[in-house]
């Protein structure tokens, strides 16, 4: 029950931040995008590494 109330009361709130700030929002999906991507790639880099 406690955590469907938590899981219910995340969801608001980003709803909320993406309907108060949409540019901020963006934002923030943005980074995220970019770190998982510098990420994978890093990922690359070491196996690639690893092989040769």
């Amino acid at each position: 029950m406690l955590k469907k109330v938590i899981t219910l009361l995340v969801v608001g709130f980003v709803i909320y931040y993406l309907l108060t700030a949409p540019e901020g929002a963006a934002d923030a999906v943005s980074d995220a995008s970019g770190a998982i991507m510098d990420a994978f790639e890093q990922i690359g880099i070491f196996f690639n590494e690893l092989v040769q």
